[in-house]
C-alpha cells in the first residue's frame, strides 16, 4: 500500500476496525452495505451520489459521491472491488483515500460484521485537515455507530436475491 519517498501522502495513516453483531443473514447485511438510500441511514456524514453505475454497489462498479467533512464539501471516486455476502471491499479517491472493508461472516442468529477503515494521507492543506477531521471522526467512535447502525438496519431488510 505504500509508496516510494515521494509518495509519502499515499502511505495509510491509521486503520480502525470495530466488530458486531447482527441479528441478520449476511445478504440482509449486504443489502444495507450496497443500497445508497440504505447507506444514508448509517453512514457517519451525509452524502450524495452524483453518479453511480447501476442502482447499488456491486463489484467492478464506480460511483461519485460527495458530501461536507470538516466543513469543507468533498468529493470521491469510489471503486467496489467486491461485494457478496463475504463482504463489501471498495477504495475512494479524493482529498485522501480511504480502504474499506465490511467482512460478513455467518454467526449464531445471523452475522459478524467487522469494519475496517484505512485513512491514506491528503497532499496539500486541504488534505491534511481532511485526513485529520476523518481520524478524529474515527477516533471518536463514527466507525462502532455505522456498525451498529448497520446492524440495526440489516435485521429489518429483506434478503433480496443476487443481483
Amino acid at each position: 500500500m505504500c509508496g516510494g519517498a515521494g509518495d509519502a501522502n499515499l502511505a495509510a495513516m491509521a486503520e480502525w476496525t470495530t466488530s458486531t453483531q447482527a441479528n441478520a443473514r449476511p445478504e440482509q447485511v449486504l443489502e444495507v452495505l450496497t443500497h445508497p438510500d440504505a447507506i444514508r441511514r448509517w453512514a457517519p456524514i451525509d452524502f450524495d451520489v452524483e453518479e453511480l453505475d447501476g442502482v447499488r454497489l456491486v463489484a467492478g462498479s464506480t460511483a461519485r459521491v460527495s458530501g461536507k467533512l470538516a466543513g469543507v464539501r468533498v468529493g470521491f471516486d469510489v471503486e467496489v472491488h467486491a461485494a457478496d455476502e463475504d463482504g463489501v471491499e471498495l477504495t475512494a479517491h479524493g482529498p485522501i483515500g480511504l480502504d474499506v472493508r465490511y467482512e460478513l461472516v455467518p454467526a449464531a442468529g445471523g452475522s459478524e460484521v467487522t469494519a475496517s477503515v484505512a485513512v491514506r494521507r491528503g497532499g496539500g492543506i486541504t488534505g491534511r485537515l481532511i485526513s485529520q477531521a476523518t481520524a478524529a471522526l474515527l477516533s471518536a467512535g463514527a466507525l462502532d455507530g455505522a456498525a451498529r447502525g448497520i446492524a440495526r438496519a440489516a435485521e429489518g431488510a429483506p434478503a433480496l436475491a443476487a443481483a
